[in-house]
């Protein structure tokens, strides 16, 4: 069957670069003839039937844009069967082609249930967690990182002038990536991740021995998927007197997730929105785009959201002993 309309959607969480992807995806199905529709509000669009055409004009100026213009949700309907079923009718009441879908592991889960089901889907990983299997990247975690980066210096300003420790709290949900980058990249003094959990004892030794050597501050850094939270953390460490510091919470949120796309985002998912459209103009579908070193590699969607992504081990050694 020959594409002559095809849709993209995102899904799930938003993150810095989606923009970037979607008009990717106009320009470049504009460039093979085809029409290309935008759904909004991902699968709840889908099964509401609201798609949009999109043309060079709706996407001019958003590439600089954070978020999404087509906006995202979650949806538990598209989940099951029916709700799977009522999405297809959708696509063919609106005689859509082939679909570009860009999200995270349970937006390209759907995308998956839609390929087993004879839709032409290619996914496109969008996640500032980096926990997508298969790609060395997602857009938006360089931007989200340099988020951090930048909110951690500052603190690190006011942590100095006041003898004190911050425990700073990042996104990441079951992934430890921006946890940990931004503990080597940020010179904390130890990071606590899902993956690599030291205990509080632990946490509140690292921070004593850095008052003990005579620094005037201390940062520690907690994945919000670490088994016991940031708050705990804090209030253990403020009352062990042991640890010589004063001690703040920051639990930096969404503000990770918003912003201006790096310019390492706007490539990475400009590259990834234009391979996109070409695997469906070539025939491909179940498929979701990768980046393999230098090169836009595509791999089953089924092998993307069939486990997290590893974080390096070499991280956590240098984590380790460059925090000293």
């Amino acid at each position: 069957m020959s594409i002559k309309r095809i849709a993209v959607m995102t899904s799930g969480g938003d993150s810095p670069g989606m923009n970037a992807a979607i008009r990717a995806v106009v320009r470049t199905g504009m460039e093979y003839g085809f029409e290309v529709y935008g759904i909004r509000q991902a699968y709840t669009g889908l099964l509401a039937g609201d798609f949009n055409l999109l043309t060079s004009v709706e996407v001019s100026g958003i590439l600089q844009r954070g978020g999404t213009i087509l906006q995202t949700a979650r949806n538990e309907e598209f989940r099951t069967p029916a709700g799977q079923k009522k999405g297809i009718r959708r696509l063919n009441e609106h005689k859509i082609d082939a679909l570009v879908v860009i999200g995270g592991n349970g937006s390209l889960t759907g995308a998956l249930r839609l390929h087993e089901q004879n839709i032409k889907v290619i996914g496109v990983p969008g996640s500032i967690d980096n926990d997508i299997f298969g790609t060395d990247m997602s857009i938006g975690v360089d931007t989200a990182l340099n988020t951090i980066l930048e909110s951690l210096d500052r603190l690190r300003d006011t942590a100095s002038s006041h003898q004190r420790a911050f425990v700073i709290e990042t996104m990441g949900r079951n992934s430890g990536y921006l946890a940990l980058m931004s503990s080597i990249l940020g010179g904390a003094e130890i990071v606590i991740t899902p993956e690599r959990e030291p205990t509080m004892e632990e946490v509140a030794k690292a921070l004593e021995d850095a008052y003990v050597r005579g620094k005037s501050h201390a940062i520690a850094v907690i994945a919000e998927g670490a088994s016991y939270k940031a708050t705990a953390l804090t209030e253990y460490l403020t009352g062990n007197p042991n640890v010589g510091f004063e001690i703040r919470l920051t639990i930096l949120g969404h503000i990770q997730r918003g912003g201006k796309p790096s310019a390492f985002d706007r490539l990475l998912a400009t590259r990834m929105g234009v391979k996109a459209v070409e695997l469906l103009r070539d025939g491909q579908s179940g498929l979701m785009v990768a980046l393999n070193g230098r090169k836009m590699d595509a791999i089953p969607l089924q092998d993307a959201i069939s486990q997290l992504r590893p974080i390096n081990e070499d991280y956590f050694n240098m984590a380790r002993f460059l925090s000293r």
